[in-house]
């Protein structure tokens, strides 16, 4: 089982290469689990029809000895999708609920049961406190890679990410693999991410272009590699899927 944790700045795209991530390694035969640690639970809408699917707490508030069956819902090519979720907004830790929920996933043997080749973590890489860190820091990911544009403020978070990973990684967890860069178009977006990948003694992996198909498929609740199978965008990230897979 390949376990993955995919990071980065709130906003710049990372569910969204994420989900379709998941989908072109769904396609290619792999069984593709998708875990979203983030509060505002959106990272399998994609996958789900554009539908925010009930999160592991909030199903947990309603009963705690809820089954797995309850916690997981089954997207696009069977990929198995759960959401973390978070406490309401002003109220409890969002990196506590993160733990909470890995925890029930393994009291269930989530991995056991479903047998996933690949499993993907996205997770939001605005604060890498201690809940955000649990997939590095708890052996639940052995990759890390970092979405990322040529922002200044995703830059930032790349940083803050990195050193977080290095931390870990000392110990003997999940090591950083490298930059996906999510263009957004910005004069000079290759060097500039390219400068600070060669800083945190890394690379960038691949490059995914901005294109118009992104938001329309998203428009239809769905990812590139659903809704426009045949195009180019949708081989941008069957090319990722390899390179991630090694093959």
């Amino acid at each position: 089982m390949k376990k993955i944790a995919i990071y980065g700045k709130g906003g710049i795209g990372k569910s969204t290469t994420v989900s379709n991530l998941s989908a072109a390694l769904s396609m290619m035969g792999y069984a593709v689990m998708q875990v979203g640690c983030d509060p505002k639970a959106d990272s399998t809408k994609n996958l789900n029809k554009g539908a925010i699917i009930p999160t592991i707490l909030d199903r947990l508030k309603v009963n705690d000895s809820a089954p797995l069956e309850d916690l997981v819902s089954v997207g696009f090519n069977g990929i198995k999708c759960f959401e973390a979720g978070g406490p309401t907004p002003g109220i409890g830790c969002a990196g506590r609920g993160i733990i909470t929920a890995f925890e029930k996933l393994d009291e269930h043997e989530a991995f056991e049961k479903y047998k996933p080749d690949v499993v993907i973590y996205d997770v939001l890489g605005d604060v890498v406190c201690g809940g955000f860190a649990m997939p590095i820091r708890n052996g639940y990911a052995e990759e890390v890679y970092i979405v990322t544009s040529g922002e200044m403020m995703s830059l930032y978070a790349a940083s803050n990410i990195s050193t977080a990973v290095n931390q870990f990684s000392n110990r003997g967890y999940a090591r950083l693999k490298g930059i996906i860069l999510n263009a957004k178009g910005i004069e000079e977006e290759v060097a500039l991410v390219e400068k600070v990948a060669e800083e945190l003694n890394t690379k960038i992996v691949h490059y995914v272009p901005r294109h118009p198909l992104v938001q329309k498929s998203e428009n239809e609740g769905m990812t590139v590699v659903e809704a426009f199978p045949d195009s180019d965008m949708t081989a941008q990230y069957y090319e990722l899927a390899k390179k991630i897979m090694g093959v």
